[in-house]
């Protein structure tokens, strides 16, 4: 439980758990999310980020309730992990988080960028890699980070998956980016134990199909990017982006350039009024309509400082009633921010 100052007051935040898909894992509904602790100088970064400042944010996320992290060696090119690892092992034990990794994304040395790879070699070796970078005998989950692009077929990937599994070096397998089809073939090799999508309020595409799949097949759901990487935290403007350093992805991206910045922000600034309504924060409103949506186990959020946590962890305790799924709703449909489904369907919860 977490006892913060959040927008000028102070409330009481316990965040739930639930069973993550067929595991017996009980995760808190928000885990942290690694990807921008990598910092910059490689394809995906964030820019300059400290160390320090990182561990910090994973330790905040773990006192107030949060107990796992979601990261991956393409983040920083191996850099996330090493501080995910240092964060761990700085905790006592008892505290310490269940730990989430992934592979298929590898690089050179000495390069910025990287390249899909998912034979049984390169999985091997990227799980000790792993392994060793984050300090831990036995990876928590596994999953591949994004569909094969390297001529490997989908069956001896997962093959391989599940024989980390049965040689005890991970617990659990899953998936990030999949399509169903993709879901399905695997399935027909080994349970899916998680699939991770990314769904927020401008991508809302995985809960037309995705998430329902994964629903039916008793795969837990682990959403990324709930924010749109910052876009929906009501701190972003036109001047911001054109102000984000270099090794920035953010700044090339589409959802932050025109036509398609002025309708997001104009989303934002309607999701404004249902914060406030509801006393919340826009980080936690948006954190809390992934939840909303049948299928979804939890969702990671990302921080880069300590002070971030405490602007999102309030969303664990937001309870979005059918007026303000409504009103989000209609905000969608008069921006025409975004694209898929825009109202977790409750019937279908039931």
């Amino acid at each position: 439980m977490s006892d913060r100052p959040a927008g000028g007051r102070t409330i009481d935040v316990e965040v739930p758990r639930r069973r993550l898909g067929h595991t017996p894992l009980e995760i808190s509904r928000i885990g942290f999310g690694a990807w921008a602790i990598g910092g910059g100088e490689w394809q995906g970064g964030w820019g300059p980020q400290d160390d320090a400042e990182s561990v910090a944010a994973i330790h905040r996320a773990v006192e107030l309730g949060v107990n796992w992290i979601d990261t991956a060696p393409a983040y920083g090119l191996g850099r996330a992990e090493e501080v995910v690892g240092r964060a761990v092992r700085e905790l006592p034990e008892a505290d310490r988080p269940y730990v989430f990794t992934k592979c298929g994304l590898v690089w050179e040395p000495g390069a910025r960028t990287v390249s899909n790879v998912l034979s049984p070699d390169s999985i091997r070796a990227e799980c000790e890699d792993s392994l060793r970078r984050l300090g831990v005998e036995r990876i928590d989950l596994l999953q591949i980070h994004w569909p094969s692009q390297d001529g490997t077929p989908l069956e001896e990937s997962w093959a391989t998956m599940a024989e980390l599994v049965d040689e005890g070096k991970v617990g659990w397998i899953g998936v990030s980016n999949f399509e169903v089809d993709l879901l399905e073939r695997c399935q027909a090799v080994r349970q899916v134990d998680t699939d991770q999508p990314e769904l927020n309020l401008v991508n809302r595409q995985p809960a037309a199909e995705i998430i329902p799949w994964c629903e039916a097949q008793g795969t837990g759901v682990l959403v990324y990017s709930p924010m749109r990487s910052g876009l929906l935290t009501g701190r972003f403007s036109a001047e911001r982006v054109l102000s984000l350093p270099d090794d920035d992805w953010r700044r090339t991206h589409d959802d932050f350039q025109e036509p398609h910045l002025s309708r997001n922000l104009g989303l934002v600034e309607r999701l404004g009024q249902v914060a406030d309504r509801l006393e919340c924060s826009l980080p936690e409103l948006a954190v809390a309509w992934t939840l909303a949506w049948p299928g979804v186990t939890a969702a990671i959020v990302g921080a880069r400082a300590a002070a971030q946590v405490d602007g999102w962890i309030g969303a664990a305790g937001v309870t979005l009633a059918d007026k303000d799924l409504d009103d989000i709703a209609a905000a969608i449909a008069d921006t025409g921010a975004g694209n898929g489904p825009t109202r977790p369907n409750r019937d279908a919860a039931a």
